[in-house]
């Protein structure tokens, strides 16, 4: 199992300080590894999963020794700069989250193509194939030549509704240390995040909502980290994640962590 999510009882004020008596109950990960190659992140990343009745809760913590964060816009292509990842598996569909240090929220909301039929769950005017910010996507990194279009997920290709925003998301980030600052050394960032599981029922595809003890979900909890060495910046930037995947290809649902939901309260 790659990460357990422990109950509690109350429900947590989202202020990205992960000193809550709360936290310290959680089963905190081992530091993340490189998503491909299963070696040591270059910093400390660590993550941890509460729940409870009404919410699901998702902590970060990470070293970083300067902490930077440019992008201010809600949905700019956050992980272009230093990034946290959050993606939960749906089934037929999947909700991708990203974070910057700047609590800057990217947010979409794929459905495999396959599964995207008239008269299907996701048929509905929420998800409008004419709006302006709905894409085909094929996958990361893999679009070239023959798989330029499709990518290489033997499911093929999704649709990417980037309107998307998941209702009653909260998130806040704490620096350790001054944003955007070189001048001095910092020590890293907090993420916290909440979400009603009465907005996960598409993910839910059908299970108990909140979770029943012992169900398992698939999630990517992972970091992107821009790195400037003497060649220059390196591309792609390096990702880190809970668990390794083999390749460099965030959007594959079936290699994410395995989270096991305990009922028994910390």
């Amino acid at each position: 199992m790659d990460c357990i999510a422990r109950r509690i009882a109350g429900d947590l004020v989202v202020d990205g300080d992960l000193g809550k008596p709360a936290w310290a109950t959680a089963a905190w990960s081992d530091s993340f590894v490189d998503m491909a190659t299963g070696a040591p992140g270059l910093f400390e990343t660590r993550t941890a999963i509460l729940w409870n009745d009404r919410n699901l809760y998702i902590a970060f913590q990470v070293e970083e020794p300067f902490v930077e964060a440019r992008l201010t816009t809600r949905d700019s292509i956050i992980f272009t700069e230093n990034d946290l990842e959050l993606l939960i598996d749906g089934g037929d569909c999947y909700y991708e989250l990203e974070v910057n240090a700047a609590n800057t929220v990217y947010e979409v909301f794929f459905i495999w193509r396959d599964a995207f039929t008239r008269g299907s769950r996701f048929d509905t005017a929420q998800f409008d194939l004419y709006d302006a910010n709905t894409y085909s996507f094929g996958g990361d990194y893999d679009r070239s030549g023959p798989t330029f279009w499709r990518g290489t997920h033997p499911r093929g290709v999704r649709w990417a509704f980037t309107g998307f925003d998941m209702p009653g998301l909260q998130t806040a980030v704490q620096v350790q240390g001054t944003l955007n600052d070189n001048s001095d050394r910092d020590s890293g960032w907090s993420l916290e995040i909440a979400i009603p599981w009465a907005s996960l029922a598409l993910l839910a595809d059908g299970r108990q909502l909140p979770p029943a003890d012992g169900d398992i979900w698939r999630m990517f909890l992972g970091r992107f980290q821009k790195l400037l060495l003497s060649g220059g910046e390196v591309m792609p930037h390096p990702a880190w994640a809970l668990n390794s995947h083999g390749v460099y290809d965030t959007h594959q649902p079936e290699k994410w962590s395995r989270v096991r939901f305990d009922a028994g309260e910390g």
